[in-house]
């Protein structure tokens, strides 16, 4: 599962190994207590104790088989791992369960009406037996119920539950016992029936349990959103998401249990101008919120790109160009004579022909006419983006370009200072072109409309007086942020 690492899969497997093993030895020794005893005394109410502790043993041993192999990592054949394996267990011990129901019942009823094996053998055994049965129940249920809630068993909960019951049906039996020894004792003959009566309570007992089981089992097999999940999704989890930055709706979640482990489906509604980087970040943090909430859920994530209502011409116009896989820059639009005329710089691999690139061109420019209605014309300047590595030769900055470098930023008042300058040639293929880089410093809360003005105004001026330099590359720094 996603967010556990191998140790911690092991040590989960160990602990459920290792309670349904003592669940099993528990359950033999109470099994053979309690037929003993029933056998020996003749009671229908402690022969059935006996037969529900017999499921109980089958259960547990259903349930150690289970556990083992339900944690078992997925696989090329079990791409979800193999923890159905304990909601299909859940559903045999249920099968067993109904079974058992059917002969209590049908025994109880049958010595009731033709007053079979009314009377019994009476010993002090099946008062220790039950008590005893009792004290181990109640521990074996809330621990087992415990460690089913940490490692979040189907196979351990359902033990657990079938334990608790044992608890109500051995106090029942033994109700049923004292009943029918005080009514012998007192000559009460309507007493006698307690026995068969409690072996009833016993039934129902079970029979409640195995409803509830074989609903949540049902449940599990069929892909039903667990409950403990329903109220988290409808108030937590939605509202968490649609609070995630990046996220405009929530389409759908759907969330299901195998065995212990959950998974989640999520279809998410993203601004359709993001960037697939920016996509996966929105990605994991859904998934973390998803996995706050259901600890160790394997998500899965389905985006779709959504136009956002308060998107404007310039997002739009790069959706379009987004979607097409293409890289534009430079985008500029101008509103005259009631319509709106867009200039935009399309850069295509620096090997494709004009030909190829013009189709291109056209054929975003009639995507963005039908995307904006209001578009009347664009106007692409198709450039190469370069594929290459250049291997220009460091010459150094020049004491005269130097001088001239900051001579020239002198003339801008916005423009605090020039440092790290380095001078190359062989730029561009060309031998003899020069590149001048230096990093400026400017006001902190300067537009970028104007730190772009300055430093095109900046790069004009110096390259006016050096036409020897091909290119000026500034980088602009805030000035609370100059990492001279």
């Amino acid at each position: 599962m996603q967010g556990e690492s191998t140790a911690e899969l092991e040590q989960r497997s160990a602990a459920k190994s290792a309670a349904a093993l003592s669940s099993l030895m528990a359950a033999l020794a109470i099994t053979l207590l309690k037929l003993i005893t029933g056998v020996l005394t003749g009671s229908l109410g402690m022969l059935s104790e006996a037969a529900h502790s017999a499921i109980d043993l089958i259960a547990s041993a259903i349930t150690l088989m289970t556990v083992r192999v339900s944690d078992r990592p997925a696989d090329e054949q079990h791409n979800y791992g193999h923890g159905k394996l304990e909601n299909l267990s859940a559903a045999l011990e249920t099968i067993i369960m109904v079974a058992s129901c059917v002969w209590i019942t049908i025994e109880a009823v049958q010595r009731i009406l033709h007053h079979k094996h009314l009377e019994l053998r009476w010993s002090v055994w099946p008062f220790l037996v039950l008590m005893l049965s009792m004290a181990v129940d109640f521990t074996r249920s809330r621990t087992l119920h415990r460690i089913a809630e940490e490692q979040r068993s189907e196979a351990l909960e359902a033990d657990a539950l079938h334990f608790g019951t044992d608890l109500w049906s051995a106090g029942a039996v033994f109700l049923g016992l004292l009943a029918t020894f005080i009514g012998e004792q007192l000559h009460l003959p309507g007493l006698e029936y307690a026995d068969p009566i409690a072996a009833l309570a016993v039934a129902v007992i079970i029979l409640c349990v195995t409803w509830k089981l074989a609903r949540r089992t049902l449940d599990s097999l069929l892909d039903a959103t667990p409950p403990e999940a329903r109220e988290q999704i409808r108030h937590d989890l939605i509202q968490n998401l649609e609070a995630t930055d990046g996220i405009l709706y929530v389409k759908r979640v759907r969330v299901r249990r195998g065995g212990s482990d959950y998974f989640v489906d999520l279809t998410l509604g993203l601004p359709r101008n993001l960037t697939f980087q920016r996509a996966e970040q929105i990605g994991f943090a859904a998934t973390t919120a998803v996995q706050k909430l259901l600890p160790g859920a394997d998500v899965v994530i389905h985006t779709v790109p959504v136009a956002a209502l308060r998107e404007s011409v310039f997002d739009r116009v790069r959706a379009v160009a987004a979607r097409s896989n293409l890289a534009i820059h430079d985008v500029s639009v101008q509103q005259y004579d009631g319509a709106l005329h867009v200039e935009q710089h399309l850069e295509v691999p620096e090997t494709m022909s004009l030909r190829e690139a013009h189709d291109i061109a056209t054929h975003l420019e009639a995507e963005m006419r039908r995307e904006v209605p209001g578009i009347a014309t664009v106007l692409t300047h198709i450039e190469s983006e370069p594929a290459t590595i250049a291997h220009p030769a460091q010459i150094g900055a020049t004491e005269n370009l130097t001088k001239q470098l900051l001579a020239t930023a002198l003339i801008f008042p916005e423009i605090i200072d020039i440092h790290e300058i380095t001078v190359t040639r062989g730029h561009g293929g060309s031998a003899s072109s020069v590149q001048v880089n230096c990093h400026c410093t400017l006001p902190d809360d300067l537009p970028m409309s104007r730190v772009h003005e300055v430093i095109t105004e900046f790069e004009s001026e110096f390259r006016l007086h050096h036409p020897q330099v091909s290119r000026v590359l500034i980088h602009p720094e805030p000035a609370t942020d100059n990492r001279r």
